[in-house]
């Protein structure tokens, strides 16, 4: 099988400009550490505000894709299936957080969910009415962390709020991943399994998800991957207290400011390495979508 013409200069070209824009800047952060003992690396990486901040990192990103993937799953199933009034409105409005300033989402967020936003305020007087019912009835969830008698449910300056900020930059990425997948479903199977006494729910779950399975994962996984690295739309929103609210790439920042570029580096690379993991599951799930 002869190659395309030109094959070597572009792989060349590719090869070179990959390298400097990603593997060189990558490799020169992997190579900071070795100037680090292993027993000085594992003892940065693993001290209680750097684990407090891969715990709410690592959690918060989880649960705002896995929310992403249900809530983008529908979004992107009526922006399909649906036709309806300002429906390129709303499609144009899922790139927003892709064209916004991390910063700006960010300051946006904070004013909307802080305890006298349009949104806090709501979510305080729930927060209240919930504890007045669990005290009422003696149950056992009224020592939920920032959710008291007096302020009710905090959202902002709380995990709640940095929850509430990746779940807001990873809805695109679950959205844009399954709307090919969506098109190019063909309603004849639809309706095959329809006249063959599929009900609507039978003919969603053996017909249609296993096709979208793929790409919902890959959804999924980008939103998971982009929310691990999120800075602007969070450091506003989660307060930064650390042991509490204090994000991982936060405390990257934080250390820089202090010169303690050792430590910056070392908790860098281990971030790297989950973003690299992250992405090899999406390489793979492509690559068996493929296969079959």
């Amino acid at each position: 099988m002869k190659v395309i013409p030109g094959f070597r200069l572009t792989l060349g070209i590719t090869v070179f400009y990959l390298s400097l824009i990603v593997l060189i800047p990558l490799s020169l952060l992997v190579w900071n550490t070795t100037e680090l003992k292993w027993a000085g690396f594992v003892k940065i990486v693993t001290t209680k505000q750097v684990i407090a901040s891969y715990k709410l990192t690592f959690t918060a990103a989880f649960f705002a894709a896995l929310c992403n993937a249900l809530f983008g799953f529908m979004t992107a199933w009526a922006l399909v299936r649906y036709k309806f009034f300002g429906k390129k409105l709303f499609d144009a409005l899922i790139d927003l957080p892709f064209a916004m300033p991390t910063a700006v989402s960010g300051i946006a967020l904070t004013a909307l969910f802080v305890d006298n936003g349009w949104l806090g305020t709501w979510f305080c007087k729930i927060g209240i009415n919930v504890v007045k019912f669990a005290e009422r009835f003696r149950l056992d969830f009224v020592n939920i962390p920032y959710l008291d008698k007096e302020n009710g449910l905090q959202t902002a300056f709380s995990p709640i709020g940095v929850f509430i900020a990746l779940t807001f930059i990873g809805l695109p990425f679950v959205v844009r991943t399954l709307q090919p997948a969506l098109q190019d479903l063909d309603k004849e199977v639809e309706e095959a399994a329809a006249s063959l006494g599929a009900n609507r729910f039978q003919t969603f779950w053996r017909v249609i998800f296993p096709s979208v399975l793929p790409a919902l994962l890959t959804g999924f996984v980008l939103a998971f991957a982009r929310a691990l690295g999120e800075y602007g739309s969070v450091v506003f929103i989660s307060g930064n207290i650390p042991m509490k609210t204090e994000i991982t790439p936060l405390l990257i920042f934080a250390k820089l400011e202090e010169f303690n570029y050792a430590g910056a580096t070392a908790i860098s690379v281990v971030m790297l390495a989950a973003s690299f993991v992250l992405m090899l599951m999406v390489n793979i799930i492509q690559w068996r979508t493929r296969r079959k």
